[in-house]
């Protein structure tokens, strides 16, 4: 027996244990008990993925799991960096999360049905890259998408907009499945065969109708998943609602998955493709970056802020893939393998400052109750240690130095800006393009956590007298925050530490000439990279940079004696709260800037009093920046789908001979169409 079979023998057997104590065992040792074994199933997980990404391979046929067509299990680099991510989201999260569950009593996350939910969920995000047949990889996803559903409703009883974004969620992420299983099952039909194996031997045969089909129909399905424009709509409802812990699951490991199936389907198994592929996935990805990231600016919610920074990351890691495949359609296999290490290497420091952001934001909700920015204020001197990590994740979000997110972002800009020796006119016009996009979503960024840090921790407080007396988190939660700060860290100072599996990842993903940087070809392999880089160097620049700044006034300044004294005010008196910049206010320059794309909509509501129309006895006003898309796309089709549903009313007469004239016209139809297809 392998590493790789041992820890994921030891992954099931931990998440099916935690299932049967989140069921069977009282509360209070519920969560503890619960919580380790979810732990521990991130462990093993992190542990196979590791195993794989340090050159192990394992494959596995299991005859009895599933009927008829088996169960096909396979490991290689590419299935173990994304097995890594997971897992050690999960360890840090599931620590953090026995400490959040303990506060809120035997109902939401604490339930029998959360705690006996979280452990299969969190062995679905390290199973689901193990997958290596269509029906292995459905049935997983699904279950996957089924679990999560189930942890965003957990508070569904304490808040109704919970039941709304569990109504969302499901819808969507269902008819992503709708769409994969069309896209796998036509792969499947004309390859042969469901195997992985199958589908990537007969992939070559396909005719590039069939192909091309296959390719949109899965790539709308990831990229959903994904939360990427314009199938991103349940994303800012779903992880807001959730419960934090499961956000910061769903935000920093879940979405990785529509990424990794991506990169399995569109290089591994159908081997690349026509440029017109990634040039549609690469304008998916730039809008999915600055439409993400202008929804961040405009949120007031701290979670809904987070969770369209996820929609904007997810977007970048869409170029850098997009950017591979387009760059190996050209025949330059050295950038293409640049591109998609960059990618991938996004993918892991996104999970761990998002992670760590989320939890973070859920210790401000824990202690406050409140996830509103304009009532929030003054937390950095009651709750230091959480103020210090969020700073810390919000560091690498901004992509600048020292923060584990830059090094990422520039390896893209990189490969984006040396892709401009590729001929085509395609390239030409898009690739500056993208560079544009990415610099514009990174200035936006910055200053998105500008306004979630400052606002929401530095300011004076606002919140009344819930955030007056809010608390440090528990030390469990500081626990959790701590390891997913110490892997940021880690990715920012070292990050050449991860060349040879991203190296042997690339290798794995099929990508044509991505075995280049295995073989070690082109000197391009992340650790030449990041140490032409040097991140400690710039680290210690910037400290020394720092220390300069505030000790070269005291060592110039003349020593005096200070004597204090009030300042003149005009009159005014101190500042108070209600002076200060909300986060509302602080975006409203950027909203003019975007006015255009934003489309802000505002009401003016003018009450005069009882006895004269000319006095006034209140102004209200009211300004939202509603989500310009989900306005303007899924409304309609709500409406009309709400209209036909009002007129199918009229097809239930209550006539059984009725019913059973829809059934026969129903089946003629269907064998009508089999006919035509056979």
């Amino acid at each position: 027996m392998t590493a790789v079979s041992v820890a994921l023998a030891t992954a099931t057997g931990l998440g099916g244990t935690g299932a049967v104590a989140g069921l069977a065992l009282p509360y209070r040792p519920r969560v503890p008990v619960a919580g380790a074994l979810t732990a521990g199933v991130g462990v093993s997980g992190a542990v196979a993925g590791a195993a794989a990404l340090g050159g192990g391979r394992w494959t596995a046929f299991l005859p009895g799991v599933l009927p008829l067509a088996g169960t096909h299990l396979a490991v290689d680099a590419l299935a173990g960096v994304f097995m890594t991510v997971a897992g050690v989201v999960v360890a840090a999260v599931a620590v953090y999360g026995i400490g959040y569950a303990a506060g809120h009593g035997p109902h939401g996350l604490g339930s029998r049905t959360a705690q006996a939910v979280l452990p299969l969920f969190a062995l679905t995000l390290v199973l689901v890259p193990v997958a290596a047949s269509v029906s292995t990889f459905l049935v997983l996803w699904e279950l996957m998408a089924l679990a999560s559903l189930l942890l965003v409703l957990a508070e569904h009883r304490e808040r109704g907009p919970v039941r709304q974004a569990g109504v969302w969620y499901a819808v969507m992420t269902h008819l992503g499945l709708v769409l994969l299983l069309a896209g796998l099952a036509l792969f499947a039909a004309r390859a042969g065969g469901e195997t992985f194996d199958a589908l990537r031997a007969a992939s070559h045969t396909l005719s590039p109708t069939v192909r091309g089909l296959v390719f949109v129909l899965v790539a709308l399905a990831f990229t959903s998943k994904a939360g990427a424009v314009p199938l991103h709509a349940w994303l800012p409802r779903a992880h807001p609602e959730a419960p934090s812990p499961v956000s910061a699951l769903m935000s920093a490991a879940m979405v990785n998955l529509g990424v990794y199936g991506l990169v399995r389907t569109g290089l591994d198994l159908l081997g690349g493709g026509p440029a017109w592929w990634w040039l549609g996935l690469m304008a998916l990805g730039g809008a999915s970056a600055v439409y993400g990231i202008l929804q961040a600016a405009m949120a007031s919610d701290l979670k809904r802020l987070l969770a369209y920074s996820t929609s904007e990351n997810m977007g970048l890691v869409l170029i850098g893939v997009a950017a591979a495949g387009l760059f190996a359609t050209y025949g330059d296999r050295a950038l293409g393998a640049l591109a998609l290490t960059a990618a991938l290497l996004h993918v892991v420091n996104h999970a761990a400052f998002k992670a760590l952001l989320f939890c973070a934001a859920g210790s401000v909700l824990r202690a406050t109750g409140l996830r509103d920015l304009d009532l929030l204020g003054g937390l950095r001197s009651r709750m230091p240690y959480t103020a210090g990590l969020f700073a810390l994740g919000a560091l690498g979000a901004v992509a600048l130095p020292p923060g584990n997110g830059f090094i990422s972002e520039w390896l893209l800009l990189q490969s984006l800006i040396h892709g401009l020796q590729v001929p085509g006119v395609a390239v030409a016009v898009v690739l500056p393009l993208a560079v544009a996009l990415i610099a514009l979503s990174a200035g936006i960024a910055a200053a998105v956590f500008v306004k979630a840090f400052g606002v929401g921790f530095s300011a004076r407080p606002r919140g009344g007298e819930r955030a007056a007396s809010a608390r440090e988190a528990p030390p469990l939660m500081l626990v959790g925050m701590g390891l997913l700060g110490a892997l940021c860290v880690a990715l920012a100072l070292v990050p050449g530490l991860l060349g040879g599996g991203l190296d042997r990842a690339v290798a794995a993903s099929g990508l044509p000439g991505g075995d280049a940087l295995a073989g070690g070809g082109p000197a391009l392999r992340l650790a030449e990279v990041s140490a032409a880089l040097s991140p400690l160097w710039v680290v210690a620049a910037l400290t020394a940079a720092l220390v300069l700044a505030a000790g070269l006034p005291r060592l110039l300044r003349r020593r005096r004696r200070r004597t204090r004294a009030p300042l003149w005010d005009c009159g005014g008196g101190a500042p108070t709260a209600r002076m200060a910049y909300t986060a509302t206010s602080f975006a409203e320059p950027l909203q003019r800037v975007f006015d255009d794309v934003l489309a802000p909509e505002q009401d003016l509501d003018v009450t005069p009093v009882r006895e004269s129309t000319y006095l006034v006895e209140r102004v209200r006003f009211q300004r939202r920046v509603p989500d310009r898309i989900e306005h303007r796309l899924y409304e309609p089709v709500l409406r009309l789908l709400a209209g036909a549903g009002r007129a199918a009313r009229r097809l239930a007469g209550g006539s059984v001979h009725l019913y059973l004239g829809y059934g026969f016209a129903g089946l003629v139809v269907v064998l009508s169409i089999l006919a035509v297809g056979w």
